[in-house]
């Protein structure tokens, strides 16, 4: 397992866990961040990540994205 941040653009991999607090977790889930679910990354501008989710693309900052284990 390891956070989403160190993976590869356009590499596709399965949500394992979510970490952080409470609400940073419910935050994620709200955006459609849960476990089992794939998710790539498309790109990365600034200080976020643009992730591909469920068929929509979601701009996460990197502190967040460390958050999710994949």
């Amino acid at each position: 397992m390891m956070p989403l941040t160190l993976t590869d653009t356009g590499e596709e991999r399965v949500i394992k866990k979510i970490g952080g607090s409470p609400e940073v977790r419910k935050h994620l889930e709200t955006l459609g961040f849960v476990s089992g679910c794939s998710v790539s990354i498309v790109n990365t501008f600034g200080g976020n990540i643009i992730v591909n989710i469920k068929d929509t693309r979601v701009a996460v900052s990197k502190e967040m994205a460390q958050k999710i284990m994949v």
